[in-house]
């Protein structure tokens, strides 16, 4: 009785064929194989060995030749590209024994998947936990498609993708793209190989914002980095960790850019990405998802995705404002939303942020008027500083009285951060700035707020720029 060896032949390459595939090729009686696969074995073939070759969808074909060749006592080496194991013959040999029920000898040797080829080319890309998805849906739904790419992307997975496109299948690629972009940064490594180990032979590295599906096609692999993975020197590396300080427990990294990431952004960088896919919704607009992610950040509360509001664009726009200089002050209602503003990003952004409370004038004003020491620290701010960024964590007195003065003509404000908290007068508060429609606002409805809430949201129009790579924390 034969035998069916079934020999993955690698990517294309001579060099990539290992030593015992060769040796299996060189004593076969008969190859069994795609036709174009043959030219990459012709050199090792002996002579009079039979070769039958098949075009595209023949496997069973394939198959089926192989265990007839075999039930005449012949040795047959079937061909797979790659491995044969990954999207290869193996499996449908296996299966076809079982049906046949018969006894032929299987021996199944490995060789080098495209993907470790394209991984080789591309740098250090599958350093860390991985996963192969192929897009093609000619035996899989594309629902079971779909969930198996949800899977990998939530799991944080580097992710190879095979059989991504053809003439036929032009949109899932798009839609992977799609998936990968609700929860992965859009600097995410991407890489691309077409044609590994052969002479038409191209390599690409990108990122997942500026990954075109259309330079792709069937004889392309793709690896897709997970979030700790990084491009340096025009390679991808996904970090298996030996280069954290194990003394330490300092989880740093090196940054794309040759820059040395300090563990509380990387915490902070791995929290926003949480929050992000569990929201309930994930098509909110940029500035506003910015927003809201740094509210959820803050309180752990998820209740901010029904009750933060934002005007169309007034994240975006008041960091246009902070950049053309139109902006140059934020005016806080008590000193803990001033304390929260991070002091790195008003030093680099060249803003003053103050707060009228600890001002001696305060107090006899508000004594002198009978009015809170809050409402008269707006009075003196607004006399100062009347197109300021206003920001309220506390007191709803002191929007009321920025409302009154804006009604009055007196306050004119870039922009109003409302989120005062509290029992009395609160809700009132928020629907009373709410109008102001040529004002951009941030407002969280309700009871709810906060000095914690007011500052976040103050760091959240500092750090837009941030936002579209979604790396928070780069003033901690």
């Amino acid at each position: 009785m034969g035998k069916i060896i079934i020999a993955g032949i690698g990517p294309g390459s001579k060099e990539d064929i290992t030593p015992a595939v060769l040796e299996a090729v060189q004593q076969a009686d008969v190859i069994v194989g795609y036709k174009y696969y043959f030219q990459f074995i012709q050199p090792y073939v002996k002579d009079h060995c039979e070769c039958v070759d098949t075009g595209m969808k023949k496997e069973r074909e394939r198959a089926r030749q192989a265990f007839e060749f075999a039930e005449q006592d012949k040795t047959v080496v079937v061909i797979s590209s790659g491995d044969a194991g990954i999207y290869g013959m193996a499996p449908l040999i296996y299966e076809m024994r079982k049906e046949r029920q018969s006894d032929i000898e299987i021996v199944s040797l490995p060789g080098i998947s495209a993907f470790q080829k394209a991984a080789s080319l591309l740098g250090a890309p599958i350093g860390h936990d991985m996963c192969i998805i192929s897009l093609s849906d000619l035996m899989t739904p594309w629902e079971t498609i779909e969930r198996r790419i949800k899977a990998a992307v939530t799991g944080d997975f580097v992710t190879a993708i095979y059989n991504p496109k053809s003439h036929e299948r032009y949109w899932q690629l798009y839609r992977l793209v799609e998936l990968f972009l609700q929860e992965r940064s859009g600097d995410t490594p991407v890489g691309y190989v077409r044609q590994a180990g052969r002479e038409e032979q191209e390599v690409k590295v990108t990122t997942l914002a500026q990954f075109n599906p259309e330079d792709i096609d069937m004889f392309t692999v793709i690896l897709i980095g997970n979030s700790q993975s990084y491009i340096c020197d025009g390679k991808i590396i996904t970090p298996r960790g030996y280069y954290g300080s194990q003394e330490s427990g300092d989880r740093s990294q090196e940054a794309g850019d040759g820059s040395q990431e300090k563990p509380g952004r990387l915490i902070m960088i791995e929290s926003f990405r949480t929050i992000a896919s569990e929201l309930r919704y994930h098509d909110y607009p940029l500035d506003h998802q910015w927003a809201l992610l740094h509210a959820i950040h803050t309180t752990a509360d998820f209740e901010m995705e029904k009750i933060l509001y934002t005007d169309d664009k007034a994240v975006e726009t008041l960091y246009d404002k902070i950049k053309d200089g139109t902006l140059k002050t934020i005016i806080t209602d008590v000193t803990m939303v001033t304390s929260g503003i991070r002091k790195g990003a008003l030093e680099r952004l060249g803003i003053e942020a103050k707060c009228y409370l600890s001002d001696p004038r305060v107090a006899e004003m508000a004594s002198s008027l009978g009015i809170t020491r809050t409402q008269a620290g707006i009075r003196l701010a607004v006399e100062e500083h009347p197109e300021a960024l206003f920001a309220f964590g506390n007191a709803p007195t002191a929007l009321m009285e920025l409302c009154d003065l804006i009604r009055k003509g007196k306050a004119h404000p870039t922009g109003i951060i409302a989120a005062p908290v509290g029992f009395v007068h609160v809700k009132e508060s928020k629907h009373m700035v709410k109008v102001f429609r040529d004002i951009p606002k941030i407002i969280v409805e309700g009871r709810k707020g906060g000095s914690n809430l007011a500052a976040t949201l103050c760091n959240a129009i500092l750090t837009f720029d941030d936002a579209a790579q979604l790396k928070p924390g780069r003033d901690l």
